[in-house]
């Protein structure tokens, strides 16, 4: 089973949430290393934010672009960050997605403003 560490070096990670009934939604998303986890930057009004922000119970297992799984799934717990973990998984998406995560986080800004967006922490 892979580590969350170890997770954060993938270039796709499938994110599963779950709804209040126990529904899993599951999300391919970018992820950074965050320390000993796993961190992701997200529009703030996305259902991921919002069922996180009710349980943040989370798994998070290796994929491709499509979602496809090409691993274990680790448990794990996520929560919202502030505005400074929001600017620092910012700026760690923009060196490890280049060009792509630079252009991503551009358009984000452009179109939502600053606040428009979360970094969610997950251990």
């Amino acid at each position: 089973m892979p580590t969350l560490e170890q997770l954060g070096s993938e270039k796709y990670v499938l994110l599963t949430t779950f709804r209040r009934d126990g529904r899993a939604v599951a999300t391919p998303l970018w992820v950074v290393p965050d320390g000993t986890g796993v961190a992701f930057w997200t529009p703030a009004d996305t259902g991921k934010v919002k069922r996180i922000r009710n349980s943040g119970r989370v798994t998070l297992a290796p994929c491709d672009v499509r979602g496809n799984v090409k691993g274990e799934a680790v448990e794990a717990t996520a929560r919202i960050g502030d505005g400074a973990d929001r600017r620092r998984i910012g700026a760690t998406l923009q060196r490890k997605y280049g060009l792509m995560g630079r252009l991503t986080m551009l358009g984000s800004r452009l179109r939502r403003g600053v606040d428009g967006t979360v970094a969610v922490l997950v251990s």
